[in-house]
C-alpha cells in the first residue's frame, strides 16, 4: 500500500476489494472514479476495473455522467464507485446533493480522516470542534457538516457511517454496491500524518469523537422507495429504433493495413484550419482498414485561435491508454501547432527513430527527430494543408492504403 503507516486508505482499499470479490463482480463491469487526494492512488491498484481520476471535487459528477451514459445508452450493467476524501466531499458538495437528488445508481466512499491529507493537513468540513490543524492551530470553532443527514435530506435512500476499521465493512460496502440507487458510506478514519500529530486521536477514540459532534455510527438511512433515475428515465423515454440514414454510416472494413505496431501520431497546427478533422479521416481510414485508432484533442479555451492539436494512435489490439508519451510521428503545419509541440515538451521526448513532418515555412527546431519538409501551406493553403500533410505521411509509409483515406 503507498499511504503512511497506520492511514486509513489501507483499510478503505482492502474492505473494497474484499466487498467486490464478495459480489463477484465482472471487472469491466466496474468503475472505480477517484478524486485528488490520497484515495486517488487506488487507481494504480486496481488495474482490471476501469478508473477515472478526476478534478477535486468532482468525481462525484463525473460518476453521476458515467452511470446516466450506461443506463439510457447502454446496458445498465456497470457498478459506478465513487473515492473521496472529506476535502473532496466539501469542495463538490454541490455534486453529491444533486447525485442523490438524482438518485442515480452511483456509491459513494467517502474516506472522513477530518482534514486536507495531501495538501498539508489544513481543516476541513468536517473537522471535529477543536480539532487542531495547521490552520486552526487553536482549535476548530466550526462544528462539521453531517454528510449523511445532509444526504438524507437530499433524497438518499441509503446512507452510513461506519469506521475504517469495523468488523463488517466489506459487507457494508457491499450493501452499497447493490443498493438500486444512489448510496454513500461514510469511513471515518485516521490521518497518522498529521490528524494524530497534533491531537488526543487513536482508532479507539474515532467513535468517541463522532459521538462528542452529535453524530452516530451505523445505518442512518436505509429504505427503497423510488427507483434510480436510469430506471426512471428509460422509462419516461423509451428507445427508438436507430434510423436508417444513421444505420448506412456504419464504418465497415473494406481494405487490408500493412501496420504491424502501434503507432503515435500527434497533428499541430492552428486553430480553425481543419487540424482535429484531418485527424479525424485518419481514423475512419484506419477503422476502415481494420485498424483501432484513438484521437485525443486539445486546444485552447479561445476555440478559434490559437494552436489545434490531435494525437492519434493507430494499433492491430484495443487501445486502453490514449495519451501519446513519445510521439513516433508528429506533423507540424503552422506556428502556432510548433510553438505547441515545443512547449508541451513534445519535441524533446521524440526519439532518433522518431518523424517530424514540417511545413517548409517553419524554422527546424532542435530534436533529435528525423526532419522532413514540404511547402503544405504554400500548396494546398492552410485549411488543407493538415490533411495534404496527412496524406503524404500514409502515401510514405504505406500503413494504410490512399483509397482508404
Amino acid at each position: 500500500m503507498p499511504f503512511c503507516k497506520g492511514c486509513g486508505h489501507t483499510h478503505v482499499l482492502r474492505k473494497l476489494n474484499e466487498a467486490m470479490l464478495q459480489l463477484q463482480l465482472t471487472p469491466s463491469d466496474i468503475a472505480l472514479v477517484t478524486d485528488i487526494g490520497c484515495i486517488g492512488l487506488a487507481d494504480m491498484m486496481f488495474v482490471p476495473v476501469h478508473t477515472v481520476h478526476t478534478t477535486h471535487g468532482r468525481s462525484t459528477a463525473f460518476a453521476t455522467g458515467i452511470q446516466i451514459a450506461d443506463a439510457v445508452l447502454a446496458q445498465s450493467a456497470l457498478k459506478t464507485i465513487v473515492l473521496i476524501g472529506d476535502g473532496g466531499a466539501m469542495i463538490g458538495l454541490q455534486h453529491l446533493v444533486n447525485a442523490a437528488l438524482l438518485n442515480v445508481d452511483v456509491t459513494v466512499l467517502l474516506c472522513n480522516n477530518f482534514l486536507f491529507g495531501m495538501t498539508g493537513g489544513q481543516n476541513s468540513a468536517f473537522s471535529p470542534n477543536d480539532f487542531i490543524t495547521p490552520t486552526t492551530p487553536n482549535g476548530n470553532i466550526i462544528p462539521p457538516i453531517d454528510m449523511c443527514r445532509m444526504m438524507e435530506a437530499s433524497g438518499a435512500e441509503f446512507s452510513v457511517r461506519a469506521l475504517a476499521t469495523q468488523k463488517g465493512l466489506s459487507d457494508t460496502i457491499a450493501r452499497a454496491i447493490m443498493h438500486p440507487g444512489f448510496s454513500l458510506v461514510e469511513i471515518v478514519e485516521l490521518c497518522t500524518e498529521h490528524a494524530t500529530e497534533r491531537n488526543d486521536l487513536s482508532g479507539s477514540k474515532l467513535a468517541q469523537v463522532i459521538e462528542s459532534q452529535g453524530q452516530r455510527l451505523g445505518d442512518i438511512v436505509i429504505r427503497q422507495t423510488r427507483k434510480s433515475f436510469g430506471t426512471m428515465y428509460a422509462a419516461k423515454n423509451p428507445r427508438k429504433p436507430v434510423p436508417p440514414s444513421l444505420t448506412e454510416k456504419t464504418i465497415v472494413p473494406s481494405f487490408q493495413s500493412t501496420l504491424n505496431e502501434q503507432v503515435g501520431i500527434v497533428l499541430a497546427g492552428s486553430a480553425g484550419e481543419r487540424v482535429q478533422s484531418s485527424a479525424k479521416k485518419l481514423c475512419d481510414a484506419a477503422i476502415v482498414s481494420g485498424v483501432y485508432c484513438t484521437q485525443k484533442n486539445d486546444n485552447p479555451v479561445t476555440q478559434g485561435s490559437g494552436f489545434s492539436l490531435s494525437e492519434v494512435i493507430l494499433s492491430n489490439e484495443e487501445i486502453f491508454y490514449t495519451a501519446i508519451d513519445v510521439a513516433d510521428v508528429a506533423i507540424v503545419v503552422s506556428q502556432d501547432g510548433l510553438t505547441e509541440v515545443k512547449e508541451n515538451g513534445l519535441l524533446e521526448r521524440m526519439t532518433s527513430s522518431s518523424l517530424l513532418m514540417l511545413d517548409a515555412n517553419l524554422a527546424v527546431p532542435e530534436t533529435v527527430a528525423m526532419v522532413e519538409q514540404y511547402p503544405y501551406r504554400k500548396e494546398f493553403g492552410g485549411d488543407k494543408a493538415a490533411l495534404a500533410a496527412v496524406k503524404a505521411y500514409v502515401r510514405k509509409t504505406g500503413i494504410l492504403p490512399e483509397g482508404a483515406l
